[in-house]
């Protein structure tokens, strides 16, 4: 996404690969409090920019995109790479044999990783997909939804809208939804039912029936933090842009936890209100995840920036965590 904090931690600006400002945007509803004064605990750092945190098998899973790894986080901060990707990686998921999934987001692929730890092409989805790959979360029964930008963000192009592809066992790939305004984070309920899915730049969360064959219906707004933009010029829309919308998890009481990819911290929003949030200080938060022994440690990816020219050689993404008191549910 570009997203970069100026020299006021209350402007974002979008710069592209070789450092020009595309545009910048002051939100209107930021809430910076210094990292001092927070409960935020340091569990590793070093990274270069971190998405897609999975809670899986006792640690947390998570992609390091310019390092091009996936890596496990032990509660005691110890650090093991299980996968090295090509192309940069972001969402992660399992087929219910342990198999794990990855997405690639350049390619637009969608890897597995077998037994052995070498990793294949679980699916090509370069036809369905307008641009980069995104986020994903994959159901019990093995089905991977995979969202994507739409449109080269980077490049500074119009705002276009991409789809949802959902990727069967078996690799068929079918785009299951459209018209989706930067689909990013998704979360599916405990009884399989829902999928919520982020649009990030329709300030939105957005709520879909899971049908016994995996099709998603009853679109319908799970949540809305502003208006949705109603040009297709990024600047113009970001201009009434308040809320970015990320990575997101699902606690027991059904409320979500979701990233403000602008506004440096995690809010918790339930019945379609935001009920409670997390500052991260001066650091931006991109996604998050219930896990932990108990489910109720709120880990959080967080960076100075999302800028390409500024992550890709720089190693000061850190993972953080915070004790919350309700625990996680539903997938991942």
């Amino acid at each position: 996404m570009g997203l970069v904090a100026a020299a006021d931690p209350h402007i974002v600006e979008f710069v592209d690969t070789a450092g020009s400002v595309r545009w910048t945007h002051r939100p209107t509803v930021c809430q910076i409090d210094p990292m001092g004064d927070s409960d935020l605990d340091v569990v590793a750092s070093g990274f270069s920019f971190l998405e897609g945190p999975r809670w899986h098998d006792g640690r947390l899973w998570v992609s390091d995109f310019y390092t091009h790894r996936v890596v496990a986080v032990s509660a005691q901060g110890e650090v093991e790479t299980v996968a090295e990707v090509p192309q940069q990686p972001s969402g992660l998921g399992w087929l219910p044999d342990g198999r794990m999934l990855a997405v690639s987001m350049r390619d637009r692929r969608l890897l597995r990783r077998e037994d052995s730890g070498r990793l294949v092409e679980h699916a090509d989805l370069s036809q369905l997909a307008s641009w980069h790959l995104n986020d994903m979360v994959v159901d019990a029964a093995g089905r991977a939804y995979v969202g994507n930008f739409g449109f080269d963000l980077m490049g500074g192009a119009p705002m276009r809208p991409a789809n949802i592809v959902r990727v069967d066992p078996d690799s068929t790939a079918t785009v299951v939804a459209e018209d989706m305004l930067f689909p990013n984070g998704m979360a599916i309920t405990p009884d399989g039912a829902t999928l919520i899915a982020a649009e990030s730049f329709g300030q939105r969360l957005t709520a879909f029936d899971v049908d016994g064959d995996g099709s998603l219906r009853n679109r319908r707004e799970w949540a809305r933090f502003g208006a949705v933009p109603e040009t297709d010029d990024l600047n113009e829309a970001l201009a009434g842009i308040t809320l970015v919308p990320d990575g997101m998890c699902l606690d027991t009481e059904g409320a979500v936890w979701v990233a403000d990819a602008i506004g440096h911290r995690v809010v918790r929003v339930r019945d379609g209100e935001i009920v409670d949030e997390v500052s991260a200080g001066d650091l931006g938060v991109f996604a998050c995840m219930l896990g932990g022994d108990d489910g109720r440690t709120l880990f959080l990816c967080t960076a100075p920036s999302f800028a390409e020219h500024e992550r890709r050689d720089t190693r000061e993404a850190v993972l953080l965590s915070a004790t919350v008191q309700v625990p996680h549910a539903g997938l991942p």
